[in-house]
């Protein structure tokens, strides 16, 4: 068939039930981006005749003699459609997977559109921005003349709302994606999951699968590596326990890898993977943590022993906290003058990042293995898979595109390890790509937690004793487990003030999917549990919220840990903002924003304080270089990923302000092990705080270098010279870059110029503080909960990039809302049933109000330019600040999150 793409005639022949996404795609269209299959995301959006279309459910058949727009032909030659230079201009995107769709269905809108914005864009996800930016772009761009602001027209330096380098790619889907490549002859893999949720397997016949045409290899339990990993990755691979094989002959949810197909077609592999004949003998399942703990329960890994890093295999627990001080708690709690109890219950929640998981590797010239993968963490993947295949780490290359968000679920091996078998048995290049039901089914979720909290008072509000109990579902495997149980715990208790403290804490496994990292790291659900009864006790003792905060928060110089915490000895204050917080989000709460409640509805008001350190505990590391070229361009080689966090754009920002250089200078190399010795990876907001402070580190080393240089060349004084734009100025006059390189020291160049290293390794962590408040409308009588205002002040030091902040603040408080109020992975006895988008809500347009960001005035001793990390931290106070609103509102306080439709209305029944 003939058809028009983007002005080109393309003649091509499609496959029987080929979409048009997939056809667009194998002809180089790779700004078609694939985000859900099932025209759920509006990633893969195009124009069929003028009209905007989701093409995975188009099918390619019906394109014939039409024309297609893709988001690279909106606009003639390299010019941009009007919204998306708007798209740029308002930083209108973070990861950008989904802005190529997102700018083809907001290029058809006109003035008449805008009034009904919500519902012309409820086909577009954005699981970054919180939507905001988009909507900003979307109405300039049609009610007003574009003004162009050109990559270049700012002062790039620190302190700017700089755009990100990628911006024009981005919009127009041209900045390449994981799998926006071609390599000919890659195989692709697909994997038959589990039916049972706790099974042995008792054989699995292959021998259909194997003969089947196209079919290259067919891996089980008993053709894989035997020794035992976490999919969880940490600087220190012992934070984890040893409890997952590639392939198992033991199955613990449903989903679970069976088998591994790897065939010359998706289509090929999916039917092999059909034809494979498995027999199970189907175990016990447990699926409530209570009772997978309690004594009788079915064991999901009775074989895993403390050298497994499993604390009591024998009652399901992975990882157990049973500590405080102060003495006795319930002596403590009964000698108090008021005392407030409840418990709370947070949901499963999906990243949904619109960019799936997935890998793709080969075998390079030198017969090394690389992996081109959607990872947060190449270094530690690396590792990890050298360290499965008994191979050298320098025998194996990891690298990472721009990832199309992570949210710390991408701080995983969900694909590398069996692209990784796959590559050196066949020895030909192989593809995984998750689908959307893969996400939900296979990837990790955010751990659900039933979070208890005690507090006890004196009647003026000063705490007398804070305990805490939380159980953390881990589902069938450990990773991420004890971390998450013990940093969602740690900064939370910390925060508040009181003479005795105690926690007990346990995760534990169940039959249900495995639960993993989340933006926020547990904080987010133990956060829900300590505010919710802080707002109990501002009831009860009739308080102001934010002045019962002010009486019982850490203060600057206090002590930040116990002689035997060790988990946070490693704890400074660098700075503190938390007074500021609470000041700048109370006076916009009270300020108000003129929105106004619909009729009837009751109206409440609510908030909440988080407290995060700066980065992980016990070390995260990275390694940096900048090589001066002799043509004056820097190299900057850093080995965290660009994932929406918008670290590629602050790191050109610190190595600009430091080396007196533009970006059209400046050349970043990232996320890559072939690029520096060590990276951590791009996950605890580490990317200002380490890799940033690493690479600013490395910047004032050349730029010494380059000073100290010049002026032996000149005979001038070193303090008498300055770097500038055209080389270094010396008393004796200007010392041009490839002089400089050409007289440096053997010892301090390489083939490619004049080279200085930093680094970073995370010995002490500082403390960031963020206050959200909201006023909220709830219809009593359906359960629905609107938000009239959302602020939030943070404590991010120094911001680096306003507009930047600004957006991972608006995400995060989005991601917060969604959790709080939509959000919920589904079970039935172990099985997702919502498992696609359309079944789980992602929040859209519409349900995400603009949140008010105010900044405290601050600079952190310990991060470059003064700056603190602000990717993780804006989730966490939100949901508890919505559940006391809700509580304010309607005189009774929900329990169970999210606080959907149908919980709020029967919380108005009971």
């Amino acid at each position: 068939m003939r058809l028009d793409v983007n002005g080109e005639t393309l003649d091509t022949d499609p496959r029987a039930g080929q979409c048009l996404r997939t056809l667009l795609r194998e002809h180089g269209h790779h700004e078609v981006k694939k985000g859900c299959d099932a025209g759920d995301c509006g990633a893969c959006t195009v124009l069929l005749d003028g009209q905007p279309v989701h093409s995975c459910i188009v099918p390619a058949v019906r394109a014939e003699g039409s024309s297609v727009t893709t988001a690279s032909g909106l606009a003639p030659d390299d010019t941009l459609h009007p919204v998306q230079e708007k798209l740029i201009e308002h930083f209108g995107f973070q990861c950008g997977f989904c802005t190529a769709g997102m700018s083809v269905t907001a290029s058809t809108l006109t003035a008449a559109d805008l009034p009904d914005l919500d519902r012309r864009m409820k086909g577009s996800l954005c699981r970054c921005t919180g939507y905001r930016p988009i909507r900003a772009a979307i109405e300039e761009s049609v009610l007003g003349p574009v003004r162009t602001t050109g990559r270049g027209e700012v002062d790039p330096v620190v302190g700017r709302s700089v755009s990100p380098e990628a911006a024009r790619r981005v919009v127009q889907g041209l900045e390449p994606y994981t799998f926006d490549t071609s390599i000919p002859g890659t195989l692709t893999l697909r994997v038959l999951g589990s039916p049972h949720p706790h099974a042995r397997i008792a054989s699995i016949d292959t021998s259909a699968a194997r003969a089947l045409p196209g079919v290259v290899a067919v891996y089980t339990h008993e053709d894989v590596p035997g020794g035992r990993y976490s999919t969880a990755r940490h600087e220190h691979r012992e934070d984890d326990p040893d409890d997952t094989r590639m392939l198992d002959e033991v199955v613990r949810f449903v989903g679970q890898r069976v088998a591994a197909v790897v065939a010359e077609t998706a289509a090929v592999a999916e039917e092999a993977c059909r034809l494979i004949r498995v027999s199970y003998d189907v175990l016990p399942a447990v699926f409530d943590p209570e009772e997978a703990r309690s004594a009788g329960a079915p064991l999901v890994h009775p074989d895993r022993t403390p050298d497994d890093r499993v604390a009591a295999s024998e009652r399901n627990v992975v990882a157990a906290l049973h500590d405080g001080f102060g003495g006795d708690i319930h002596a403590a709690l009964a000698a108090s003058e008021v005392t407030v109890t409840g418990t709370w219950q947070t949901s499963r929640v999906s990243h949904a990042q619109l960019e799936t998981h997935g890998s793709l590797g080969w075998l390079d010239d030198d017969g090394r293995l690389v992996i081109r993968s959607s990872t947060q963490v190449p270094f530690l993947t690396r590792d990890e898979i050298a360290r499965i295949f008994d191979l050298p780490a320098d025998r194996v290359r990891v690298f990472a595109p721009r990832v199309g968000g992570g949210f710390g679920g991408k701080q995983e091996i969900f694909t590398e390890d069996l692209v990784a078998l796959a590559v050196l048995r066949t020895g030909r290049p192989v593809s995984y790509e998750f689908s959307r039901a893969d996400e939900f089914r296979r990837a990790s979720v955010r751990h659900p937690m039933r979070v208890s909290v005690t507090l006890g008072a004196t009647r003026k509000g000063e705490l007398t004793a804070m305990k805490v109990d939380v159980l953390s579902d881990t589902g069938a495997y450990g990773n991420h487990a004890i971390g998450v149980l013990f940093h969602g715990c740690a900064e939370s208790i910390t925060l508040y003030r009181a003479p005795t403290k105690w926690i007990d804490a346990e995760a534990v496994y169940t039959n249900n999917v495995p639960s993993g990292a989340f933006r926020g790291y547990g904080l987010g659900q133990v956060i829900l549990g300590v505010e919710s009864a802080m707002d109990m006790l501002a009831e009860r003792l009739d308080i102001d919220p934010f002045a019962l905060r002010r009486l019982n928060a850490v203060r600057e110089g206090d002590p930040l840990h116990e002689e035997d915490d060790k988990y946070e000895e490693d704890l400074v204050w660098g700075s503190y903002g938390l007074d500021q917080c609470l000041d700048l989000a109370e006076s916009a709460l009270r300020t108000g924003n003129g929105v106004a409640a619909p009729a009837g509805w009751q109206v409440g008001e609510g908030m909440a304080v988080a407290m995060i350190a700066t980065m992980a505990p016990r070390g995260h590391i990275a390694h940096t270089s900048v090589t001066l070229r002799p043509d004056g361009v820097y190299v900057l080689s850093v080995g965290t990923a660009e994932f929406g966090n918008g670290t590629s754009t602050v790191h050109r920002q610190i190595a600009a302000t430091v080396l007196r250089a533009g970006f059209d200078r400046l050349r970043l190399r990232s996320s890559d092990t072939d690029a520096v010795a060590h990276d951590t990876g791009a996950f605890a907001s580490a990317g200002i705080t380490v890799a940033g402070k690493a690479l600013h580190a490395a910047s004032l080393a050349l730029e010494a270098r380059m000073r100290r240089i010049a002026a032996e060349i000149t005979g001038a004084e070193e303090s008498a010279c300055r770097l500038e734009e055209d080389g270094v100025h010396t008393p004796n006059g200007v010392v041009d870059f490839a002089r400089i390189v050409a007289a440096a020291p053997e010892a301090e160049r390489s083939e490619h110029g004049l080279v200085a290293t930093g680094s970073e390794f995370g010995d002490l962590r500082s403390i960031a503080f963020n206050v959200h408040a909201v006023r909220v409308a709830v219809d009593a009588a359906t359960g629905t909960v609107r938000i009239l205002q959302s602020v939030q002040s943070a404590d991010a030091g120094f911001v680096m990039n306003p507009a930047q902040c600004i957006g991972q603040i608006e995400g995060g408080a989005a991601q917060g809302i969604g959790s709080a109020l939509y959000e919920e992975v589904m079970m039935d006895a172990g099985t997702v049933v919502n498992p696609m988008f359309r079944q789980y809500r992602v929040p859209q347009f519409a349900d995400v109000p603009a949140t008010e960001v105010y900044f405290a005035d601050t600079s952190d001793d310990l991060g470059p330019f003064g700056a603190k990390s602000m990717s993780e931290s804006p989730y966490n106070p939100v949901a508890p600040a919505i559940g006391n609103a809700i509580a304010r509102a309607l005189g009774r306080r929900p329990f169970e999150q999210p606080f959907s439709r149908d919980r709020v209305w029967r919380l108005m029944q009971g």
